[in-house]
């Protein structure tokens, strides 16, 4: 693995699939800074994972307002040296009919979209002075596909536009050995789903995927580790990857 000693951002560090990458990372030796709106699950979590406080760090805010997303950045440069490593993983998602969807719904969304763009920005900055780096976006299987059980509008607005960043942030950015990839999840069990779902409608979905089970934490985590590791994808920029449990293969 090339990921030890590397500098890894996270957003939506504080839990999830942010939470098990973060351990991921730094039990691959990279150093690793976290960001969320929560201070109490950041803290938790990054306690967790190294209670010395040594090889992690956190920034609560906003990254769809461009001084979180700087200082995101600039805490991984002065506490670590740079930055090797982009994993935009933070996400909203709530299933709602197009014509109920409002304007602060729509807002959301846009935000996030706004924040993996200015977290990208500030990353890449400071990716150029390392000579090169790796990015890797959360997608979705829902820009993909629809799902008439699922309407989400308004994600898949916004999780099209991640897609469409990544493949243009992989091409601009190829020559400066900055690699930009998405992954593309179809339903992941993770707390994204709590107050949406009772357990019980969750285990529902295990049957809409081909593989016959929801995803986990760690299926995401696995991807994200090959994306970002340029010893096992370093010909690998501009993919949206579905990690879905064949759902994208076709229907069930």
């Amino acid at each position: 693995m090339s990921l030890k000693d590397k500098v890894v951002l996270i957003t939506g560090g504080g839990s999830g699939i942010g939470a098990d990458a973060a351990q991921a990372f730094y039990s691959a030796g990279a150093k690793v800074v976290l960001n969320g709106r929560r201070e109490d699950m950041l803290s938790q979590t990054a306690q967790k994972i190294d209670p010395t406080g040594k090889d992690i760090a956190y920034v609560v805010g906003d990254i769809g307002r461009a001084e979180t997303s700087s200082l995101v950045a600039s805490l991984a440069v002065e506490k670590f040296g740079g930055v090797d490593i982009l994993f935009n993983n933070a996400g909203v998602f709530q299933p709602k009919p197009f014509l109920e969807h409002t304007q602060t719904d729509l807002d959301g969304y846009l935000n996030l979209l706004r924040g993996y763009f200015l977290m990208s920005q500030a990353a890449i900055k400071a990716m150029q002075k390392r000579g090169g780096g790796a990015i890797i976006n959360i997608g979705s299987m829902w820009a993909f596909n629809a799902i008439a059980a699922t309407p989400c509008s308004g994600s898949s607005t916004a999780k099209g536009g991640v897609h469409a960043l990544t493949v243009n942030l992989a091409i601009e950015f190829a020559s400066a050995n900055i690699r930009v990839n998405a992954i593309a999840p179809a339903v992941v069990e993770t707390p994204l789903f709590d107050g949406l779902l009772t357990s019980e409608q969750l285990a529902a979905f295990n049957t809409f995927h081909p593989l016959g089970r929801n995803g986990q934490a760690k299926d995401i985590t696995e991807a994200v580790l090959f994306l970002a590791d340029h010893d096992r994808s370093g010909w690998i920029t501009g993919t949206i990857l579905p990690v879905d449990g064949g759902v994208a293969a076709g229907r069930n």
